[in-house]
């Protein structure tokens, strides 16, 4: 099939390169030249694992194209992907002007199509409020009377696995009026689903769009409680990771979502949140749960501040505590695998403890160009992880990399001054660590204070 990706962000280059990998012939459309000219080398601005190598294949293949206007492939394509960026309004909502800008930029290239062709699916795959299916299809009715129809069709993609779950999906969920929309998305996706043996859900176009929202919104709901219940073990003297395992063996609740760590972050959850409680305001329905599960995550980004202030007897009031001090901090990405900083938790943890005079030394294995362009000087940056760790006071986790699990820890304690860490990905066991005579203070389990 003919399939037109607009937007080359995130969701737009996975979706871009897994439709050319199912064996569709596919355009990707940019606004941004110089950004199509590197997509036309081969070369992908994100980092995400498994992607380049995609690009690469499809575009020597053939099967995938890149240019900066709409109209090169609007009169062939069976099918044309929104996939533009969303971001948070300052009320809350998601801003829709790049999603409607393109909706009439569509409908101004409607006329390129003959009059006999199909009906053209216009697919929302940008996260997107409910209604905006009508809101798309008026903009593009407004200039043409060719034939389309507008299908919801949310993306469930995780950062550094997204490749994965694209191939691969668990579920495919599509919003649409009519069973030739039904049909063509089913010929788009039946490789995948053939793959993963996922289901398929169709409904209506608002149907399709609250779905999205409100999963994001039940797995942050799943994170902000394990947290809450991880902090009031570590006060009774409890050991999360006993907790998560028995309560996630309950086949209804399942153990996914249930690591305790230092708040969620992302490009993702914090912005759909708040433009659903945004439209239970509007609805007259205030999502009370929701508003905790924001305030409760808030709150949580700043755990391992306040271990680092306990422990070195922070007290307030007190100019530059901390000054003199050095840390060490692994991890920059909000989660592993991702070089994307948005919301992260590492960057209010870096605001913090210069805040308290500290000096900071970071390092993470895919995000710290993202970091240098937002901190400049305010940090140094170590080339691996042990040098971050040269002279520093203690040591500070902020993202679960693999390669930090895997660590050697008795080079760690010679380059460090004290055997100090403070984990908030719990990459170690508290008993291990106190045999080697560590402290080490982690999330949701008993500290341990070397003598």
């Amino acid at each position: 099939m003919q399939v037109l990706v607009i937007g080359s962000g995130y969701v737009g280059l996975v979706a871009a390169a897994c439709f050319a990998e199912a064996g569709h012939q596919v355009l990707g459309v940019d606004v941004d030249a110089a950004k199509v000219a590197t997509l036309s080398r081969g070369e992908s601005p994100i980092f995400e694992p498994g992607l380049d190598d995609l690009l690469r294949k499809h575009l020597a293949s053939g099967a995938l194209r890149f240019a900066t206007d709409l109209r090169a492939g609007i009169a062939l394509a069976d099918a044309a992907f929104i996939c533009v960026g969303t971001p948070q309004s300052e009320d809350g909502s998601a801003d829709m002007k790049y999603v409607l800008a393109v909706a009439g930029q569509i409908g101004e290239a409607m006329a390129l199509r003959p009059r006999e062709a199909p009906p053209l699916l216009v697919v929302d795959k940008s996260t997107v409020p409910v209604g905006t299916a009508a809101r798309v299809h008026a903009g593009i009715a407004a200039h043409t009377d060719r034939a389309f129809e507008v299908v919801s069709n949310p993306e469930f993609l995780r950062e550094g696995s997204a490749i994965g779950d694209f191939l691969e999906p668990d579920r495919v969920v599509v919003g649409c009026r009519t069973d030739h929309a039904e049909t063509v998305m089913k010929a788009l996706y039946q490789p995948f689903l053939d793959r993963s043996g996922g289901k398929w859900f169709r409904m209506d176009p608002p149907s399709a769009e609250l779905t999205k929202y409100a999963a994001n919104a039940m797995l942050a709901l799943r994170i902000a409680f394990i947290n809450e219940i991880a902090n009031l073990a570590e006060d009774v003297g409890a050991d999360i990771d006993h907790v998560k395992t028995a309560i996630g063996a309950d086949h209804r609740i399942g153990p996914a979502f249930l690591n305790p760590g230092p708040g969620f972050g992302g490009s993702c959850f914090p912005k759909d949140l708040q433009a659903l409680l945004k439209a239970g305001r509007e609805n007259g329905h205030p999502l009370m749960s929701l508003a905790t599960t924001v305030e409760a995550n808030r709150i949580q980004k700043q755990v391992l501040l306040r271990k680092v202030k306990a422990h070195f007897g922070v007290k307030p009031g007190v100019p530059a505590p901390l000054q003199g001090r050095r840390f060490a901090l692994w991890g920059l990405a909000f989660k592993a695998n991702t070089d994307d900083i948005r919301e992260s938790m590492a960057l209010e943890l870096i605001e913090g403890l210069l805040t308290l005079g500290a000096e900071v030394v970071v390092h993470d294995f895919a995000a710290m160009e993202a970091v240098k362009a937002r901190l400049g000087a305010k940090v140094r940056y170590a080339e691996t992880p042990l040098a971050a760790c040269e002279g520093a006071d203690a040591l500070l986790i902020a993202t679960e990399w693999s390669q930090y699990r895997e660590a050697d820890l008795e080079a760690v304690a010679r380059a460090l001054k004290a055997r100090r860490v403070f984990d908030g990905r719990n990459l170690f066991r508290p008993e291990a660590m106190e045999a080697r005579g560590w402290t080490y203070h982690s999330i949701g389990r008993r500290a341990v204070v070397a003598p």
